[in-house]
């Protein structure tokens, strides 16, 4: 390994949280309806719940399932939405792409009664310390330079000669 190759490892280790996935699936069925994914309770750790694929298991009856998720806003109340539904004629599978959800996300069968498979990465990132630093010294600069802007005066109006 050349030098510049180390050196590019360690500038990479110290700049870049180190984000750790792993595969997630879980099963719902009228037996177990739900499934809460909660991730530890760990402070210095973030947990992501990236939904990928939801498809019916095998001796799902010829009826609609309905998936929904339940999780957090961005105002911090809880959400459910229905996020698919599947009936073994017609849409058996649905591809999600990345659908990302912070922890605590419950995943509920809401119609139907199963099995239906849903499946993605559970992603860990550690919590920079640093950059909650940076956000709070960015905000008091925005507070000063909001303290010394001058007070916005009306445009003067001409009159009609």
């Amino acid at each position: 390994m050349s030098s510049t190759e180390e050196e590019s490892s360690v500038l990479q280790s110290t700049t870049e949280p180190k984000l750790e996935s792993f595969l997630f699936t879980c099963e719902l069925s009228s037996k177990v309806p739900f499934y809460t994914f909660q991730g530890d309770e760990e402070e210095d750790l973030e947990h992501f719940l990236e939904l990928r694929t939801i498809c019916l298991g095998e001796g799902a009856k010829e009826e609609s399932n309905v998936v929904e998720v339940i999780a957090i806003n961005h105002l911090g109340k809880k959400i459910s939405v229905p996020i698919a539904n599947l009936h073994i004629k017609c849409l058996p599978m649905v591809s999600l792409g990345e659908f990302e959800l912070k922890a605590p996300v419950t995943l509920r069968l809401k119609a139907g009664t199963g099995p239906v498979s849903v499946s993605g990465l559970h992603l860990i990132v550690p919590q920079n310390e640093d950059s909650d630093e940076e956000e709070d010294s960015d905000e008091e600069k925005e507070d000063v330079e909001e303290e010394e802007l001058p007070a916005i005066k009306p445009a003067k109006k001409k009159k009609n000669q």
